[in-house]
């Protein structure tokens, strides 16, 4: 069934004052979608084979990407639970684990279904997500997360970390075999955790890491707190591992805290050496004490593909996680005190995959005839105003179908 847009209101580029953008420019279309694409933007469409909604000078901006979740063990759509004290810092989540993920299995399903359904109600089209494999549930998460996601197949793609967690060697020979057996399930990536920090053989865990990525043809997300010049080295080893192996799938650095607080010309080298290797960086834009939040921007500006996630929403990790995006936005304009139309709205990179309306020149560049219609309709007048602002979403649209709608209160340029 084709679905007709009316009333749109898209970015056309931008005004300035000499060189400095002052605002966005944008204009009223008609956008029509047929077979999950963007077919036809004009003035004005008229068809008797399509449902027709009218977007009320909605603005339209791709959809979001989830690229970094744990639906399979959170709290979210269970009664608050505040976490405790992680005195052994991440050996206490381990320890944790052992007892509490067993005991969750009953629910486990049910919390993820709900957090899915959050996610699309905020926004995102696509979800990330790490799935614990470990020796207390080995691959039951695995069996949770796959039937529960095939459910959205129809409304959101995603991707499936097989994460072990709780390291690699220092759960014995035997977990080997638990781990190719999540990577047979159909799990897309494989992960780790701070292999120096959790396991203390750094080589020999990425080595193990690289051949089972090799032998099952997934890509890597590997989890790194490690800071200053311990997390440095960690990159580094993973950068030779890429190199010396031609290694041609897509690699992610998830936190990757060092790249936060190390000398200008080591941070240059990696960076360089990150973006020729096809090495990515996600995100939580943390904001604490010491230099943790990493220099999106820079990065991104030296050829690093940054993305936003959320971790957990809730669980025995974290009570902070929210699933909205646009309040993450905001969150990192804020951090970096960004306050111009400009650096504001081509944030929106980071939470779509690196599609914005507007290139950095101000040219169109989304939507375009024949792009897949993942798209939210907003009420807001450019991207800037809705990072800055968090104006809300009224609709979400995957694959040319609308999976999410809802009425708000549309104040545009006022609100």
């Amino acid at each position: 069934m084709a679905l007709l847009l009316k009333n749109v209101r898209l970015e056309t580029g931008y005004l300035y004052d000499q060189s400095f953008v002052t605002a966005t420019e944008t204009k009223i279309v008609d956008i029509l979608i047929e077979n999950g694409k963007f077919v036809e933007i004009s003035t004005t469409i008229e068809t008797n084979d399509a449902v027709v909604v009218d977007a009320k000078e909605q603005l339209l901006v791709p959809s979001f990407k989830e690229m970094h979740t744990h639906i399979d063990k959170t709290y979210f759509g269970g009664e608050w639970k505040a976490p405790s004290p992680a005195t052994e810092g991440i050996f206490t989540r381990f320890k944790e684990e052992a007892t509490i993920l067993p005991k969750q299995l009953d629910v486990a399903a049910e919390r993820a279904h709900a957090m899915v359904k959050h996610y699309i109600k905020n926004g995102h089209t696509h979800i990330r997500t790490h799935v614990n494999v470990d020796p207390h549930i080995e691959t039951k998460h695995m069996e949770i997360v796959k039937h529960v996601l095939e459910s959205y197949q129809d409304q959101v793609t995603y991707e499936i970390v097989a994460f072990p967690q709780h390291g690699i060697l220092r759960n014995g020979p035997e977990f080997l075999r638990i781990l190719e057996k999540a990577l047979q399930m159909g799990a897309t990536h494989i992960g780790g955790v701070d292999p120096a920090l959790v396991d203390r053989n750094s080589m020999e865990v990425l080595k193990t890491t690289f051949q089972l990525a090799e032998k099952y043809d997934v890509a890597i997300d590997i989890h790194l707190h490690e800071q200053n010049t311990l997390g440095a080295l960690e990159i580094q080893h993973i950068l030779n591992e890429i190199q010396q192996r031609s290694f041609k799938m897509e690699v992610t650095l998830s936190h990757a805290y060092a790249l936060a607080d190390l000398p200008q010309q080591t941070l240059d080298n990696l960076l360089d050496q990150m973006a020729a290797n096809n090495v990515s960086v996600t995100t939580t834009v943390p904001i604490g004490v010491g230099p943790i939040t990493i220099p999106v921007k820079y990065m991104y500006d030296r050829g690093v593909k940054v993305s936003f996630g959320h971790d957990s929403l809730i669980d025995h990790w974290s009570p902070f996680g929210s699933g909205d995006t646009i309040h993450k936005l905001n969150q990192f304009v804020q951090r970096f005190s960004y306050i111009d139309e400009w650096h504001i709205g081509q944030s929106l990179k980071y939470a779509t995959g690196g599609l914005t309306p507007l290139n950095e020149d101000g040219e169109q560049q989304w939507p375009k005839v024949g792009d897949v219609a993942n798209a939210l309709l907003v009420d807001a007048v450019s991207s800037a105003h809705l990072i800055a602002r968090q104006c809300p979403l009224s609709t979400v649209i995957s694959k040319g179908n609308i999976i999410h709608e809802e009425e708000i209160e549309l104040k545009g340029e006022f609100r």
